[in-house]
């Protein structure tokens, strides 16, 4: 397409008119015939620009309150027909069928609609752009041959693209391309969060009222992100990577509060026996299973009481009265549980501050075990993706198949086989480099993101409410000389695990067996960053 072609057809659709008329005289001055529909048709009459109505183009009139103008074989062959194949070319002659070179669309404001809670149904129904998105997604389909806009920011650069000789290059049509799919993809998204939002009442579909954070149609802001300087705000997924929270009562959610039940809920889900956890800045202060809930969380919170104080709770199970009785006898920020009985509901809303979260945890477990999940974060305007770290050695108890390997000469008791699978499960979710002490049911010290192993173990020694003798100890990496080794001997731990793999490993199993520990590598690290 270059600046001398003449009878380009451009097809303009915008609920977003900013920057439109500009562009469309810098489209016209081109050679552009312009089509376009509805207000966009309108605008650019009303500034004087000549514009073909696209019911002259379908030979159709726009029809059902505008639902249908577009939908066309005149419209969408015109996009779709392939310059380079005869046969496209052929059908288009056919049936008089004109090509079409530029798509500028940019949806109906359905999320602004989505986001005022007295948007009728009905009218957030029309807000559901059917049109648009056809027209998009055959252009961006089609890019090769055809332009497809979505932004009014790049209107500028589409005007300087057909001025140049030889017209917009493959890079920039890609670039548009990309940009489009992801325009489409945003905008389905944001429709999909909003009806978990709707449901049946009274015979008739109505808006929800009580919007779970977590199923926001839209990102929702915070007060604050990590600090109070930090703009912040939250939405969550789509199926299959969704998984509801509902917030039963307290204050509003932090930034921070909203990562630390994802961590206290995460390492509650490695264990299928009643499990607690008390988080402080994601890193679990105190981790047991019991015989009850309450139990289980009363062995957390007493692994580190100091720690414990104002932190978030991860439990495992329906929160029953007992165990509700439990939590507030202290001062904690939050809990997260798949559910909550009427009875410690009632216990819980004595304390008014006291943030309540349930969420469907079997949903967040067949989230994360999703073949094609994959966790993100932000990396220098970029976005990082990788695969969640499954424990997934650990779900049967020790010892079974390859892993884990006794190493030394010495093999763990039974006793110490258990202790040594609860440490590997909760070593996994401590930031790295981690060393941890534990019983068989209840973490004892945990040393976590330190610069070395040996630097580790001492945080956990000094944060040890008591004796770690008879404990064990997990790392979540290999160690790269014997001194952590020594430091854990030193300690009291009688047996230890860890991944292997350094090229010390000798030297370590030497240190192992001097001390009298047993050791075991799992094979797998765990780091957490």
């Amino acid at each position: 397409m270059s600046r001398k072609r003449v009878n380009m057809r451009a097809v303009l659709s915008v609920s977003d008119k900013t920057g439109l008329v500009e562009l469309a005289r810098g489209l016209v001055a081109a050679g552009a015939e312009l089509v376009s529909t509805g207000g966009t048709a309108r605008a650019l009459a009303e500034a004087g620009l000549p514009v073909t109505n696209m019911s002259e183009v379908t030979k159709f009139p726009e029809m059902m309150d505008g639902r249908v103008k577009t939908l066309h074989p005149a419209v969408h062959g015109g996009i779709l027909a392939r310059r380079n194949r005869p046969d496209d070319l052929e059908a288009t002659a056919d049936h008089g069928i004109r090509l079409v070179d530029l798509v500028v669309v940019n949806l109906y404001p359905f999320a602004k609609a989505a986001s005022d809670p007295d948007t009728p149904f009905e009218a957030l129904v029309e807000e559901i752009d059917i049109g648009g998105p056809s027209l998009i997604r055959a252009a961006a389909k089609n890019f090769r041959d055809v332009l497809v806009v979505v932004d009014p920011a790049d209107y500028r650069s589409v005007l300087q693209e057909l001025a140049r000789e030889g017209g917009p290059t493959l890079e920039f049509r890609f670039d548009l391309m990309k940009k489009a799919f992801g325009h489409t993809a945003q905008y389905d998204s944001v429709i999909a969060m909003t009806m978990r939002l709707v449901e049946p009442r009274e015979g008739k579909m109505v808006r929800a009222r009580e919007m779970a954070p977590g199923s926001h149609p839209t990102p929702k802001d915070l007060r604050y992100g990590e600090n109070p300087h930090q703009k912040a705000s939250w939405a969550q997924a789509v199926e299959p990577f969704h998984a509801p929270w509902r917030v039963h009562q307290g204050k509003e959610l932090s930034y921070n509060n909203l990562v630390d039940l994802d961590a206290a809920a995460r390492i509650a889900l490695e264990f299928p026996e009643p499990a607690g956890v008390v988080i402080k800045h994601t890193n679990p202060c105190g981790v047991a299973t019991g015989g009850t809930l309450a139990e289980a969380y009363v062995r957390a919170r007493e692994a580190d009481a100091l720690a414990a104080f104002g932190g978030i709770v991860g439990l495992n199970r329906e929160i029953d009265e007992e165990t509700a009785r439990a939590i507030t006898s202290t001062f904690i920020e939050a809990v997260i549980a798949p559910a909550v009985s009427e009875e410690a509901a009632a216990v819980l809303a004595g304390k008014a501050n006291l943030r309540l979260v349930t969420t469907d945890f079997e949903a967040v477990t067949k989230m994360l075990a999703g073949e094609n999940f994959r966790e993100t974060r932000s990396f220098l305007g970029g976005v990082l993706m990788q695969d969640p770290d499954r424990v997934t050695e650990a779900r049967e108890p020790w010892p079974q198949g390859e892993f884990p390997k006794v190493v030394t000469k010495r093999a763990p008791t039974e006793e110490e086989w258990a202790a040594l699978r609860f440490a590997w499960r909760v070593c996994a979710h401590v930031k790295s480099n981690a060393v941890i002490f534990t019983g068989a049911d209840h973490t004892r010290a945990i040393g976590a993101g330190q610069m070395s192993r040996v630097d580790a173990v001492k945080v956990a020694v000094m944060k040890a409410a008591g004796s770690l003798k008879r404990t064990v100890a997990a790392s979540d990496a290999f160690f790269p000389f014997r001194d952590g080794l020594d430091a854990i001997a030193d300690a009291g731990a009688t047996a230890v695990v860890q991944p292997g793999g350094s090229v010390r490993d000798a030297e370590v199993i030497a240190a192992a067996d001097e001390r009298g520990l047993a050791m075991v590598f799992t094979g797998r690290r765990h780091f957490k960053h």
